[in-house]
């Protein structure tokens, strides 16, 4: 006998939305997201084609709605609904002028499907939530549409050309690439893609954009998926440090600790003992630890103190000329 609960009927339900927000969607895809077996999602797909739904199925590649078929207005929860608030104040404050823009017509045309009492709830929360803007600026202010060209880019597959300005350049220069994806680390924006001038990948920092526009060329090759790209990078050499720092300034580490290789930590008496698995132990890290030097002893390598000896010789030089 099938299960006719309304915990059924609801998955039902959100199968047939999920169909109409993607192309393809695939069995397992829909088996992870509601937790139940790949027996279970073919039986629900057997049920909407029972009811009329057009469903259109290939082995290997997954299922999708017969093109023209559409549900009627979907109507949102006041619950899915004030999620839009948070993604709102988000896209206002890390997304350039452009994207942001045609966010903001999606809003309304989100918000012109709930119902007056559910608007006027959104309405009364909407001005008590205030997304602090970042410290730096994300995207140059003169390239307002970078995200929405890139955007364009990698659905179309098509080069974009860039007007960098490489952080150690006093020049930007011209380069033709192909992106990959965008991503956003270390409360930066950064494009990944394969650059021609360099013959290789890269990335790049989107403040640094000067300029951009859509080349319509091709790609000249296939490209693998962007965390193929970042999980590679995960894989460079590393190099152990461990750390013990006065537990008083631990936690005021939590936040960038992560993009330096922490591993583990553990407590020490008054201290922390901390360690981390650095793939720059030349430049980078080095300079982090010196912003909190006065608070932490090296236990390991040697090379970690011979290096922030010499950058410390450095900065004494450049303090007497």
């Amino acid at each position: 006998m099938q299960d006719e609960s309304p915990k059924r009927f609801d998955r039902i339900v959100a199968i047939l939305i999920q169909l109409q927000s993607k192309r393809i969607v695939k069995a397992q895809e829909l088996a992870e997201r509601f937790e139940v077996s790949l027996r279970t999602i073919y039986r629900d797909i057997r049920s909407l084609e029972a009811s009329g739904v057009p469903i259109y199925s290939e082995a290997g590649v997954g299922y999708s709605l017969v093109e023209g078929y559409r549900l009627p207005p979907v109507m949102f929860t006041r619950e899915e609904a004030s999620s839009f608030i948070a993604a709102e104040k988000l896209m206002e404050t890390f997304i350039d002028k452009e994207l942001g823009k045609h966010y903001a017509s999606a809003m309304f045309k989100i918000k012109s499907v709930l119902k007056n009492t559910d608007k006027d709830w959104l309405t009364s929360i909407e001005s008590k939530v205030i997304m602090q803007p970042p410290s730096v600026n994300l995207f140059n202010e003169k390239v307002p549409d970078a995200m929405s060209i890139l955007f364009k880019s990698i659905a179309d597959k098509t080069q974009v050309k860039l007007n960098y300005q490489a952080f150690d350049a006093e020049e930007a220069s011209e380069r033709s690439i192909e992106p990959v994806g965008i991503f956003h680390d270390n409360n930066n924006w950064y494009i990944f893609g394969f650059c021609h001038l360099r013959n290789d990948y890269r990335q790049f920092r989107a403040d640094r954009i000067q300029g951009i526009e859509n080349k319509d060329v091709a790609f000249t090759k296939e490209h693998q998926p962007l965390e193929f790209y970042l999980n590679k990078e995960k894989e460079c050499p590393t190099t152990k440090v461990v750390l013990l720092v006065d537990k008083k300034i631990g936690k005021y580490l939590d936040f960038e600790k992560k993009y330096h290789g922490f591993v583990s930590q553990k407590k020490i008496g008054q201290q922390l003992e901390m360690t981390f698995l650095s793939r720059d132990i030349e430049n980078g890290f080095p300079r982090w630890v010196l912003m909190f030097a006065d608070y932490a002893t090296i236990i390991e390598p040697q090379r970690l103190k011979d290096r922030m000896l010499e950058m410390l010789e450095i900065y004494k030089t450049n303090l007497l000329q």
